[in-house]
């Protein structure tokens, strides 16, 4: 059985622990690799050698660090196809979709490999007489990432690709689901320049996330994941006096209005909600009907979640694969075996390929669901979305600002004045107006409000930067030694 290593020093190493953790196809259900699961040593070192390396890599110029960059980009680029495979094979996402997980990865690298323009600091002269004060940003030291399954590739791109050109040292510990593109992406790393220790990756579980958030040298976490983890992983870190920024789960709302095109609301449904099998945190698990567009749009979503097809990665004309794990398939499904009040009009355990092997469930569509059950209140995470009806504009959008989530939302409309309306009145951190999935371009940055985040800076983009930097204010005066006295009184400015 293949065994997934750990990345220390610029290359793999073998676990230590013995504790094992399996890495399974959930296209055919059977374990294809494992994990040993490090040790708080195991992480220790891994943190030690990120601090090793810290000093020169800080040291090393702006222009130096925005090459490794520029180079790692080109390198990713070239090995696309090498690294959506791996991803397809630990996750069951299609090679398609984890192609398109690639694309907005690259454009994080690129974002960062401008890094040197966004660190610039202010610069005032004679602020006061003969003073000079100007203002610098400067990196944190060791930061970490913990990092989800369903994003196994461009999440830790959110996270060590600012990171990294900011100057800082990174401790990846991704998801031990499909934890084998880390390991390539951090030989990419080294092969575009990327001094030994600045990166390394440790697998493993609870014990490796929580000796980082312990250990002393760390300055910084970064996490995505459940809000359960998040709000623990937050609390804990800050606790320990680090910075933190912890994204959390998501129910995302799509609000369609009487006015909108029930075609292009159908298919944008249903792109949203079933992508990814569902297994995103961006992904459409509500739709807010109002009104009258309710029927129609509940009919064309049905009769277009029959067109899906349901496969294996390897077939080429899947578009929607399994979800990751057993538990996780039977965890959804029990959504649909106990739905309330509310009709399920698809059931996607009636699907054949939802009969195994592998972890398969069929697209799902749940209408007339109470805002008070289950199927609205969780973060499913699967191929199951819900209907919600709603009387009016007012009260779907108290539904979107009464959720305990605020990650993203969308509307669709004909209506300029009322898109605008509901960009302003949502309490929501990502909005999109006919887009379903209003993830951001790489120079703007990505998070929620409410219990989708812990923390105050979003990751990457402009944030990011600012996350993995902090201000520093220098005051300068060169006189002349001649003038020079004793003054007790509050510094002068004029």
């Amino acid at each position: 059985m293949r065994e997934i290593k750990h990345w220390l020093d610029g290359q793999a190493v073998s676990g230590t622990s013995g504790r094992q953790l399996p890495v399974w196809d959930p296209a055919t259900g059977e374990q294809q690799a494992y994990v040993v699961a490090a040790t708080a040593a195991e992480t220790d070192a891994a943190v030690a050698s990120a601090l090793a390396a810290y000093p020169a890599w800080r040291a090393a110029s702006l222009s130096r660090r925005a090459e490794v960059m520029f180079r790692f980009r080109e390198l990713v680029d070239a090995n696309r196809k090498e690294i959506a495979a791996l991803v397809s094979a630990e996750h069951g996402k299609t090679v398609a979709d984890a192609g398109g997980e690639l694309a907005r990865g690259l454009e994080n690298i690129e974002f960062a490999t401008g890094a040197p323009h966004l660190l610039k600091g202010g610069y005032s002269e004679q602020a006061s007489t003969g003073v000079d004060v100007y203002s610098i940003r400067q990196p944190l030291g060791v930061v970490a990432g913990i990092t989800p399954f369903n994003f196994p590739a461009m999440v830790p791109m959110w996270m060590f690709c600012n990171a990294l050109v900011c100057g800082n040292t990174f401790v990846l510990k991704p998801s031990e689901k499909d934890p084998s593109a880390s390991l390539l992406l951090a030989d990419l790393l080294r092969q575009a320049g990327l001094p030994d220790g600045c990166f390394n990756v440790v697998q493993g579980d609870r014990e490796a996330v929580e000796r980082l958030i312990a250990h002393p040298d760390v300055q910084a976490l970064s996490f995505v994941g459940s809000t359960p983890i998040a709000r623990a992983v937050y609390e804990a870190g800050t606790r320990a006096g680090k910075r933190v920024q912890a994204l959390g789960g998501a129910k995302n709302h799509m609000v369609v209005l009487p006015d909108a095109d029930v075609d292009a609301a159908a298919d944008a449904a249903v792109s949203a909600g079933y992508g990814s099998a569902g297994e995103r945190c961006m992904a459409v698990s509500v739709v807010v009907a109002v009104g009258a567009v309710a029927d129609p749009l509940v009919a064309a979503i049905s009769e277009r979640i029959g067109r899906i097809a349901v496969g294996p990665a390897t077939d080429p004309a899947a578009e929607m694969g399994p979800l990751i794990t057993r538990e996780h398939r039977d965890r959804v499904a029990g959504y649909l075996a106990d739905p309330g009040t509310a009709e399920v009009v698809v059931d996607g355990r009636d699907a054949p390929v939802s009969q195994g092997p592998g972890f398969f469930l069929g697209a799902s569509l749940v209408d007339k669901v109470s805002p008070g059950s289950p199927l609205y209140t969780d973060e499913i995470f699967g191929p199951v979305l819900s209907v919600v009806r709603a009387e009016s504009y007012d009260e779907a959008v108290k539904l979107v600002n009464d959720n305990e989530y605020g990650n993203g939302t969308a509307i669709f409309t004909r209506d300029g004045g009322a898109a605008r309306q509901f960009q302003y009145d949502v309490i929501c951190g990502m909005v999109g107006v006919n887009v379903p999935v209003p993830v951001p371009v790489a120079y703007y940055s990505f998070g929620g409000w409410k219990s989708s985040l812990f923390g105050d800076l979003h990751m990457y983009g402009p944030e990011g930067i600012q996350f993995y930097t902090r201000s520093k204010v220098v005051t300068s005066r060169w006189p002349d030694p001649a003038t020079s006295e004793v003054d007790l009184g509050f510094p002068k400015v004029r």
